[in-house]
């Protein structure tokens, strides 16, 4: 609620300060000026009274900078639900965890793993008409 309000008020002060920019008049805005009709002028330029459409201008630019600063504090701290769910960015989603493999006791055998969708690996299949060869076993501990 906040920061809706906080940028409301800031999009006020915007449309305040262009108008009031706008509504100014320049240094040397009339035709002398442009001719070099003001020559007891200084190198900035005469400073005369402030009028009401300076010190507006000074007001509305001093409430635009104080909103703009609150504004940004106050998104910086302000997360998305999205970055909240998403994981960051150099981490992968977290995955299911394998159960840990456990060494087999001394004396036992590792059973072979079992191929792919049930087929037998290459290797082990014998050629057209030729004998099947005994498969060898892996090497386990001697007893």
């Amino acid at each position: 609620m906040f920061f809706i309000a906080l940028v409301a008020l800031h999009i006020i002060v915007c449309f305040i300060l262009i108008m009031v920019v706008l509504l100014q008049s320049g240094k040397g805005a009339d035709l002398a000026g442009a001719f070099g009709g003001g020559g007891s002028q200084t190198a900035l330029g005469s400073r005369g009274a402030a009028t009401v459409l300076s010190k507006a201008t000074t007001i509305a630019a001093v409430l635009f900078m104080f909103t703009s600063l609150a504004l940004a504090i106050y998104s910086s701290k302000r997360t998305s639900k999205v970055s909240q769910s998403a994981p960051p960015v150099g981490q992968a989603a977290p995955t299911a965890q394998k159960p840990p493999v456990t060494p087999p006791a001394a004396g036992q055998q590792v059973p072979a793993a079992a191929p792919p969708s049930g087929a037998a690996p290459e290797a082990a299949k014998p050629a057209a008409g030729e004998p099947a060869q005994p498969q060898e076993q892996p090497a386990g501990p001697k007893k």
